[in-house]
Formats: structure tokens, sequence, C-alpha cells
């Protein structure tokens, strides 16, 4: 047991020490002295243990169970809510697109218009954002967009630094990105639920893509120059580009040029059509779990289908769904045993509301540095945060959102995301170092942050998510 497991176990046992003795803490009740001392194990087992996050997050629901906080309906339930099979659907949807190889082409498409180096970023970071809108999941985005880079690398090959550049611009506009729609990331849908649960509020797909997709766009764009001008100098950017969709097909098993086969015909209506369904749901009221499932079972069809449905169910992240699912329960729990409410009861709440949010976009922007797992940093903040707001009388929906948005920014570490990870380790192509993220995380966290506040403060309320 190194030195972080050991004080990490020390703090989690000296909680639960705490909370079993009677006389402490008299304002709380018996589940809700059960709920914290669970969530305490939880969150310590998450920060200093190398045990599967979906692991502990089942044993941590398991543990509410058993002892009677929540009900075992309760913790099964959550297996059958829409926005699990939501995601489901919109795995088997992402393995129909990158079977047909329309990835290829749109990058094709996109990235052999650029001239200048800026001109290859802000065009790569618009393929990137759209990408958020067919691929679940930032680690989906980033394995797609992967042969992608590997094309322009190449194709860059006597440019080193533009080469570590767009190493470091994929994984960064992936992240940030994510927040554009409510399948972009499972932490969305960890929040969408505890809203529901803890506050009564309900975002569908429409509502989550007016909030977060121009903060996607803005985001995205203003991080590509940060990234531009953090990892290379000005010769490095004066020189002219021009890549090839020769070079693109050489790292794809599919044509990127030519007409249009028949099976990616139907493959870009289908998702053009699911999308569109998704994004008109306040004309049609077909909930967006039910138009996913149209489209899964469409794309896996004998007769329309890209896709076999055994091998698409083969690409949906099980254990994503577990920890979920489980986590789903442990806000249940948070929320009805008054838990929630007595942790933050002792805060002062009596702070403006854009103070409010300061706080909770601070605090959400470094805990990548504490709990690595995006979801997980939603389940133990956004509960809290959304306690919290209704205490002080800030708009849970603001701030369980700017949470979720500020919780988007991982980029200090190798290991802080999967993205970042999978992009730092590419053998035979140049790539980032640790410097460079940190180098680029001093100029990125105040400005995403700021951003995020920004628009929680300004923006939102002109959309209907109102500070107050």
């Amino acid at each position: 047991m190194n030195l972080r497991q050991a004080a990490t176990l020390c703090v989690a046992l000296s909680i639960c020490a705490l909370l079993i003795v009677p006389g402490n803490f008299p304002g709380l009740s018996g589940d809700a002295r059960i709920t914290l001392a669970v969530f305490a194990l939880a969150t310590c087992a998450w920060i200093g243990t190398p045990i599967d996050d979906t692991y502990i997050a089942l044993g941590a629901g398991l543990a509410l169970t058993a002892t009677g906080v929540i009900s075992s309906d309760e913790l099964f339930g959550t297996l059958g809510d829409d926005t699990v099979w939501l995601l489901i659907c919109a795995f088997v949807l992402a393995a129909a697109v990158a079977r047909t190889g329309l990835a290829g082409r749109a990058a094709a498409f996109l990235v052999g218009g650029a001239r200048t180096v800026r001109q290859l970023v802000h065009l790569t970071t618009a393929a990137l954002v759209v990408t958020a809108f067919a691929v679940p999941a930032t680690s989906g985005r980033a394995a797609l967009a992967m042969p992608v880079f590997l094309a322009l690398a190449k194709a860059l090959s006597d440019r080193k630094r533009l080469v570590v550049m767009l190493a470091l611009l994929f994984p960064t506009v992936i992240l940030l990105s994510a927040v554009a729609t409510l399948i972009g990331a499972g932490a969305h849908l960890i929040t969408v639920s505890v809203l529901w649960e803890a506050a009564g509020e309900r975002i569908g797909f429409t509502e989550w893509l007016m909030i977060g997709l121009p903060l996607a766009v803005v985001s995205s764009h203003l991080a590509a120059e940060a990234v531009l001008f953090t990892t290379t100098r000005r010769e490095d950017r004066g020189g002219p580009v021009h890549i090839t969709a020769e070079e693109i097909q050489k790292h794809s098993d599919k044509p990127v040029t030519g007409p249009l086969e028949a099976a990616e015909t139907r493959c870009a209506l289908l998702l053009a059509t699911v999308v569109v369904l998704w994004c008109s749901e306040p004309l049609h009221r077909v909930p967006p779990a039910v138009v996913a499932l149209i489209g899964a079972i469409v794309a896996a069809s004998p007769a329309l289908g890209t896709v076999r449905l055994k091998d698409a169910l083969k690409t949906v992240p099980w254990s994503l769904l577990l920890f979920m699912a489980a986590t789903m329960a442990m806000g249940v729990a948070l929320a009805d045993s008054g838990a929630a409410k007595w942790l933050v009861g002792g805060v002062p709440l009596d702070l403006p509301p854009w103070l409010f949010l300061t706080v909770v976009v601070g605090v959400s922007t470094m805990a990548h540095l504490v709990l690595q797992s995006r979801s997980a940093r939603s389940s133990v903040l956004v509960p809290l945060v959304v306690a919290a707001a209704v205490g002080a009388g800030v708009n849970p929906v603001a701030a369980a959102l700017a949470s979720t948005a500020a919780a988007g920014f991982c980029h200090t570490l190798p290991a802080s995301a999967k993205p970042v990870t999978l992009f730092a380790e590419i053998p035979g192509t140049p790539t980032y170092t640790p410097r460079d993220l940190l180098r680029l995380s001093a100029v990125l966290a105040p400005m995403t942050a700021a951003l995020v506040l920004l628009f929680a403060v300004a923006v939102w309320p002109l959309i209907g998510v109102p500070l107050r």
C-alpha cells in the first residue's frame, strides 16, 4: 500500500468512525449516516485505489440496498432509465457509422480544403465538434479520430511541431466539445438523472443541445487557438499546408473520395434523420431514447443496416452503463436520505449567484486532479451542487450544468482522461509531453472556467436557464 492509498483509507475510516457515534451530528438520520459513510468510502476508493471504478460503484449501490437506504427496485431500476437506453442505442448507431467509412470521407472533405495552418486547425476542430452528434463518449470519438490524425501526421512528417500540435488538438477538442450533446459523455446522463431525482427538473436532448452546443463551439475554437500558440512558433504557423485525399486514403480501408456507396448513403440518411428527430423533440414529442432505438433497429436490420446487431452491441461500454446506473442510485440515496442537504447545511450559502457559480466552476474545473473519471466527478459533485444551489437560492439546473461543463476540463496530466492518454502514446509518431500539457493547462483552465461562468451568467438565462 502506497502513501496515497494509506492516506485515503485513513480519511475514509475516520469519517465512518465519526458517523457511527450516535452523539455526533445530532441532526443526521440513520439512513443519512449510512449514505455518507458509503459515499465517503466510495469516493476515497475512486481517488486512492487502482480498483475499477465500476466495481466500487456497484459495491456502494449494493451496500446502500443491503442496509435499506434504497430499495432493490431503485437500484436495478436505474438500468432501465431512458438515458441508459439512449446511450446503448447511440453506440449501435456509432458502430454503423464507423463500419461505412463516412468519417474518412468527412475528414478528406474538410481537411483537404485547408491551405494554412490556422485553417487546418479550425477545420479539424469543426469536424471534431460534429462527431459529438454521431459517436457517444469521448473515448469512442478519440478512437474514431485516430486514423485521421495519423494521416495528417504522415502528411506533415517534416514539420514535427505541427504534428505535436495536432496530437494535442485532437483530445483537447474532443473533451471540450462533448458538452454539445446529451450523449457526449456519461457524466451528462448522470447530471440529468440527479436533476430529475433531486430537483424534479427534466432536461431533454433538445434543451441540452441549446445549452451546450454554443458553449462547445466557442470553447473548442478558443482552445484550438490556445493549443496553436502554446505548441508552435511563428515560423511553424506561417508555412502553407496541403493535405490530399490520397494521403488520408492510406489510413482508411474505405474509399474517402468518389460517389457514395449504397451503404454509406443509407447510413448518412439514417444518422441525419435521427439527429433531426432528436433536435425536433418539442414538435413530435417522441422521446430521444425511442428515436435512438428506432435508429438502432434500422442500422442493424438485415435489409437496410450496415452492421450486425451482435457486432454493434460489442462496442457498447457495458462497464460505463453499470457505473452510471450504480452512481444514479447513489445520487438517489444522497437526495432521499437528506445526506446531501445536511452536507451543504454548514456551508455559508448567502452568496450572490455569480459568486456561488464561481466557486462551483472553480471546484469542478480542478476536480480532475483528484477524481480522474469524468462520470465519478459528476457522481460526487452534482448531488452536492444541486443541494447547495437550492439552499443558496440559485437555479439548480444552472448550477448542475455549470459544474458538469467545467468538469469537462481534464487536460493537466496524461492520465487525466482517456483521449489524452490515447494521443500521448502513439508509436512512431511525435506527440506531446507532460510539460506540453502543463503549459496548455495553465492557459486553458482559467479560460474554460471563465467561459463556462460567462455562459451561465449571461447566455443561458437568455435561453431559459435563469440564475435564480
